[in-house]
């Protein structure tokens, strides 16, 4: 059948749509025609698991005129977006609203992550808990080499650009500037800029994993011979090139500078005492363990301590050793765990629920900590959707599924479609 493109898209468009039923349950999420600059929204029938429709942007009077050609509207849920709820207040005033259990954990991992973000510079030098893994064996590394002086005065000037960023940042946050528009400004991601805005200090970026190097299979043999006495670097090379080692001098001279009793002979006055470079980097075992960035902390530290590996439970006593960690650490674990255990489960007890709720505010409420009285009162200002979702089985979960389908066919058209065939297709789909 040889037609033109224009023919098979004119002919796509020109399908009758399916006939919706009338809802009484539906699910209101967002989506992205291009991430990042234009949104829509997609509403969907949670009873019969269909689409029901896209609508161009995602605003509350766009939402509010769908749903007043909806009155049988009984529950809808939604996520935590202040736009949807005044939309479905303008559009179906009699409507019960139920704020999404996903986007409920989500918000509290998010507290906590930006609480981290802000005291990950203090956390980072409390000494390790207990349980934790003991010391390295002999023979491996627990840090980096020590770089040049070259290498280091980059990496301070690095670090030093990443300061004055951090600085800016902070300076147009405490001004009133949004997130977004300070992003565009300084041409830095978004994340980034939250990072910088909410942390009290300069987030100092932690090292990743160790990289393999030419000299570790060569590190027992050479902590023995300097065990005996031995701290001559030529010495040491010789014996490790009559062994198969392929790697220059120089490495073994580098590993042999951080392990030295002595300086050597041929060491100049002035560097007799240590370079400052060695002062301010101690070697590997005396300092304080990595931390895990900010997000993999707080994922941890919302996960009950007894499902936990024994590493991840040794870190998470760890940082347990800071007051308000712990505070905010056992605030999250009981928020999560009231979210995990209310809703979907017919065992769950709605009355039990709405105390625990209650109980939870009020403490947060007395925490003394920023990040989670803000959470606590946006709780409290969405009072009504989050009890919903606390004692109702509705989620948007299937909208989330249905945003998968409709970036699937968005994808098949190598994303050229426009909002109308775009929108005819999935209600086709569906």
């Amino acid at each position: 059948m040889p037609a033109s493109a224009d023919t098979v898209l004119r002919l796509v468009q020109g399908l009758p749509l399916p006939e919706q039923e009338p809802p009484h349950v539906v699910g209101v999420d967002d989506w992205a025609l291009r991430k990042g600059r234009t949104y829509g929204t997609i509403l969907v029938d949670l009873e019969r698991h269909r689409v029901l429709d896209l609508l161009p942007d995602r605003t509350a009077e766009t939402l509010a005129d769908w749903l007043r050609c909806q009155p049988q509207v009984a529950v809808a849920a939604r996520d935590r977006s202040t736009e949807y709820a005044r939309g479905i207040a303008l559009g179906a005033p009699g409507a019960r609203q139920v704020a999404d259990r996903w986007h409920l954990l989500a918000n509290m991992r998010q507290v906590l992550e930006r609480w981290l973000a802000g005291a990950h510079a203090r956390l980072r030098h409390l000494p390790p808990g207990p349980g934790a893994p003991a010391d390295a064996r002999p023979g491996s590394r627990t840090g980096p080499f020590r770089r040049t002086r070259a290498e280091g005065a980059a990496r301070l000037g690095r670090r030093a650009r990443r300061v004055a960023l951090y600085e800016e940042v902070r300076r147009r946050h405490a001004a009133g500037e949004r997130l977004l528009a300070i992003g565009r400004a300084m041409n830095l991601a978004v994340g980034t800029v939250r990072k910088y805005a909410y942390a009290d200090s300069f987030p100092v970026p932690e090292a990743g994993p160790l990289r393999p190097s030419i000299l570790d299979p060569c590190l027992a043999h050479l902590e023995v011979r300097l065990a005996e006495g031995c701290e001559n670097g030529l010495i040491l090379w010789r014996e490790l090139r009559a062994a198969g080692f392929t790697g220059t001098a120089k490495q073994v001279h580098r590993w042999l500078a951080e392990h030295r009793t002595a300086p050597a002979r041929n060491t100049p006055h002035k560097w007799r005492d240590g370079p400052p470079a060695a002062k301010q980097m101690p070697a590997g075992p005396g300092r304080p363990p990595a931390l895990p960035s900010p997000a993999r902390l707080a994922w941890l530290l919302v996960q009950p301590p007894t499902e936990l590996p024994a590493s991840d439970a040794a870190l998470v006593a760890r940082i347990e050793q800071d007051r308000e960690a712990a505070s905010v650490a056992g605030l999250a674990r009981r928020f999560t765990a009231l979210v995990r255990g209310s809703g979907t489960s017919r065992k769950a007890d709605p009355d039990a629920a709405l105390a625990g709720l209650e109980a939870w505010l009020a403490d947060a409420r007395t925490s003394g900590l920023r990040a989670v009285e803000t959470f606590a009162a946006g709780l409290e200002q969405d009072g009504p959707a989050v009890r919903a979702a606390l004692t109702t089985p509705w989620s948007s979960g299937q909208a989330e599924g249905q945003i998968t389908r409709l970036k699937l066919l968005k994808r098949q058209m190598y994303g050229r479609a426009g909002f109308d065939l775009l929108r005819h297709r999935t209600l086709l789909a569906a």
